[in-house]
């Protein structure tokens, strides 16, 4: 009667809304304010005013027919010159309002790419920990996700262990720096070299391999990290970009795609990116919001708060023992958790009113995710509890 593969995808909750829920009733139980809620990935900075003050004057007194109505598919043809004129003057890129593609966020950036890169019997190679979402989205594309071992010691990419991973059915490797769930950045360093493995086995098997930039925690970086813009180091690059994280508009659903002209065959891979769109419904991103973020295109939000909460959240974890590699972007702790099963230490700090996520969600065991977009007060006040859920392990080893 119905698709069994997209009946299983809809009613098998995710670890992460599981943990949410959890949430609620403990919430409903003991006070919003005595629950400390890791687990998702919500900016909890607010939109800047200019975002406000762009969409009300457009609101106010733009044509209604020009900010309700629809675009033409790859989305409005000025703010995509806009957009792109910003690109060139921030990161240098060669770009024009053809190579921009506009899409309701990131996800729809990366699914649209899966499906226009795919071809029967293709692999999608990615580096644990990853976003769990790459592994839905390429299998509804028909593809196969590859998964690189996590190099726990940093969390850069293991290009030995990539070289192994790469095959002639390899179509693309997907680049999420900063990175979601480990904080890391990936070196300029490691770009380059990642870039030159690649051009080698672009020549090996006699075609490209492209490289899929998963890129919406662009701007939240720390301690002077900076994030290697991927096309001027590699030609078969496609950017996927979401202003849900860098302008705190997660429910507004705007973002793009980027293909280079220095892309292989770009013209139909941008006929694919537009054909894909077609068939997944991803056409016509809302039209307001492509005007507000043209608006306020090279604005820069107040983002330190993460930088903040991730100092004080490392800090304070590495003092109760807790082994962690210090993030450099995104908002989010990837440390090691006190017991070999991440998914029973996750359970066992929900006594302690502590949510956290599973590393094995992410393709790394024996690690949790805790994400610091969240209040400060709410960090300063859940140390003692994850010292109080240490010194549980402490009196079992002793």
């Amino acid at each position: 009667m119905v698709s069994e593969e997209m009946y299983v995808l809809g009613t098998k909750k995710s670890t992460i809304r599981t943990i949410f829920e959890f949430g609620q009733k403990r919430a409903a139980e003991v006070g919003a304010e005595n629950v400390f809620d890791f687990s998702l990935g919500n900016p909890n900075v607010p939109a800047p005013d200019f975002i406000r003050d762009a969409a009300v004057d457009i609101l106010m007194h733009g044509d209604p027919t020009e900010v309700h109505g629809y675009t033409i598919a790859p989305g409005k043809p000025a703010v995509r010159e806009v957009l792109a004129a910003d690109l060139k003057r921030r990161f240098g890129m060669e770009v024009t309002g053809k190579n921009l593609f506009m899409t309701a966020g990131a996800a729809a950036s990366v699914t649209i790419t899966f499906k226009a890169l795919t071809e029967p019997g293709d692999e999608f190679v990615t580096f644990a920990p990853f976003f769990p979402e790459y592994r839905v989205f390429v299998e509804a594309c028909g593809g196969k996700l590859v998964v690189v071992p996590a190099k726990t010691d940093d969390f850069q990419i293991d290009l030995t262990a990539l070289e192994r991973a790469l095959t002639p059915q390899t179509k693309a490797v997907i680049v999420n720096s900063p990175n979601n769930p480990s904080g890391a950045v990936y070196r300029e360093t490691t770009i380059r070299r990642l870039a030159d493995l690649l051009r080698a086995k672009e020549q090996e098997y006699g075609h490209p391999i492209f490289i899929v930039a998963d890129e919406p925690y662009r701007e939240i970086v720390y301690d002077g990290a900076s994030v290697p813009c991927i096309p001027l180091f590699y030609d078969n690059t496609i950017v996927c970009y979401s202003y849900s994280k860098s302008f705190s508009l997660p429910g507004e659903r705007i973002g793009y795609i980027v293909v280079p002209d220095t892309a292989a065959d770009f013209a139909r891979i941008y006929g694919a990116i537009a054909g894909a769109a077609r068939v997944l419904t991803h056409v016509n991103a809302p039209s307001l919001w492509q005007l507000v973020v043209a608006r306020c295109a090279g604005k820069a939000a107040d983002l330190s708060t993460y930088a903040k909460n991730a100092a004080l959240l490392y800090d304070g974890l590495t003092a109760l023992g807790f082994s962690c590699v210090r993030p450099q972007g995104a908002f989010y702790l990837f440390p090691q958790a006190l017991e070999p099963d991440d998914a029973a230490f996750c359970r066992r700090a929900q006594e302690y009113d502590l949510l956290l996520v599973p590393g094995r969600d992410f393709g790394c065991p024996g690690y949790f995710r805790a994400a610091y977009c969240v209040r400060t007060k709410m960090i300063e006040k859940s140390l003692p509890r994850f010292e109080e859920l240490a010194k549980s392990y402490k009196s079992i080893s002793e």
